[in-house]
């Protein structure tokens, strides 16, 4: 008989519970609320979702989240469909969490620990990588408040770390604030090798041109559409985490670099928005935003609307140029269809496409051509003969269209924008 080459891994029986309670800021329906959560909980592998629940609940319980007999009746069904993990949307106190994993007898993570896993295993670049750490050990940081009794105890010691008398809970928290520093350290390193690429990119220069919008939008799509790039494009939530640039050449010549990006999602976890402004810094910092949106999602002004408020959360300048990318217009159909071309056809800072048959990528390209590239005028500029820095670099930018020698130097005709005549300013 022969050995079997590989083990297959059995997948995590799992059950997702959106719990409705009412607030006087609550945009959302809890039935697409809920969609979303089991699409948080797909997106993470090894996940099988046997079902799922939303609990209206006219307050959250201090100590249970839900009262004695829901958390009863869910307790028989999850017993009855051994189930192993529940996913519950929205936050979770640490005296709920271990309270329900021990009524239930299952592991419990909540909306912050779900989407902490997912970006754990999707991220690739060191950065990426070094920042999902430092989330989910600032996110593990508040865990340790009150979370198990363990952590109470006392500990004694030999005076190296916090001497006697120390709590347990204390040290541990010490170990993590270790561990941040740590890795603050090392991502510091990282962004400095990032700033210098940026800094290069800032010489040559090309417009940076960011996709931003909620997570599975299309953004993806739409990116490796313009630049036949690769990048993973899936239809699931955070198909992309590591931020991807990429050179793209428009139809009038220009060059620009496209930046793709993470998504946004409602309610993101504090920690990650600390620990992913960095890698959002090219947003902060690009000459136009594509804002890509799935229009044919029930609630696209709702996600439209929590990209805004992340963006404004991030510093981004409000005279920075955007334009809205209605995507996935291949999913809706008929008098809607028109309805929203129409709209579109209105405003000429909305642009209807599919990134993925290619519809309307001709006007979208035109139209981010028409905003990116700057107005330029002509003008004639001295130089004497031993400038040749200043000269070279005018040629380095390919705005000469002219040169005539006298008896104390050059005289160049410039065909320029605003931003490379303040640069040449600069120089001295």
């Amino acid at each position: 008989m022969t050995e079997p080459t590989s083990t297959e891994i059995k997948p995590t029986r799992a059950w997702v519970l959106h719990p409705d309670i009412k607030t006087d800021t609550q945009r959302r329906t809890p039935e697409h609320a809920l969609a979303e959560a089991v699409s948080l909980a797909v997106a993470l592998p090894g996940m099988e979702v046997l079902g799922d629940d939303v609990v209206r609940l006219p307050k959250a319980h201090p100590g249970m989240l839900f009262g004695s007999g829901k958390i009863e009746e869910l307790g028989a069904m999850f017993k009855a469909q051994e189930i192993e993990l529940v996913f519950i949307d929205g936050p979770v106190t640490p005296v709920q969490q271990r309270n329900l994993e021990k009524a239930w007898k299952v592991k419990l993570l909540d909306r912050t620990g779900l989407i902490l896993e997912i970006f754990s295993d999707r991220a690739r670049t060191r950065e990426g990588v070094l920042q999902v750490e430092m989330a989910a050990l600032s996110y593990q940081r508040t865990r340790l408040v009150r979370a198990w009794t363990h952590l109470e105890r006392q500990r004694g010691g030999l005076g190296f770390v916090g001497g006697p008398g120390e709590t347990q809970i204390e040290a541990d928290r010490r170990a993590i604030d270790d561990a941040i520093n740590r890795i603050r350290r090392q991502l510091s390193k990282v962004v400095k090798t990032r700033s210098l690429h940026r800094a290069a990119r800032a010489k040559v220069p090309y417009p940076v041109v960011a996709l931003v919008g909620y997570t599975n939008a299309g953004k993806s799509t739409l990116f490796n559409r313009l630049t036949g790039a690769k990048v993973m494009a899936k239809d699931m939530l955070f198909a992309t985490l590591d931020p991807t640039m990429r050179a793209v050449q428009l139809p009038d010549g220009t060059d620009v670099i496209l930046s793709d990006t993470v998504g946004f999602i409602s309610d993101l976890p504090t920690e990650l928005v600390a620990a992913f402004r960095a890698t959002l810094e090219e947003v902060t910092g690009a000459d136009l935003i594509l804002h890509v949106r799935d229009i044919s999602h029930p609630e696209t002004d709702e996600q439209a609307q929590d990209v805004h408020d992340i963006l404004g959360g991030l510093g981004i300048a409000e005279d920075t140029p955007m334009l809205e990318v209605w995507n996935k217009v291949d999913l809706v159909q008929g008098d809607a269809r028109d309805a929203l071309q129409t709209r579109a056809d209105r405003d000429d800072m909305i642009f209807t496409t599919s990134a993925l048959t290619g519809d309307g990528m001709a006007d979208l390209l035109a139209a981010v051509s028409s905003r990116i590239t700057p107005a330029k005028t002509l003008e004639t500029i001295h130089l004497d003969y031993s400038d040749g820095k200043r000269r070279a670099w005018l040629y380095d930018q390919g705005v000469v269209t002219d040169e005539a020698q006298s008896e104390t130097g050059v005289d160049l005709t410039v065909e320029w924008s605003a931003i490379q005549a303040a640069r040449f300013a600069q120089m001295g």
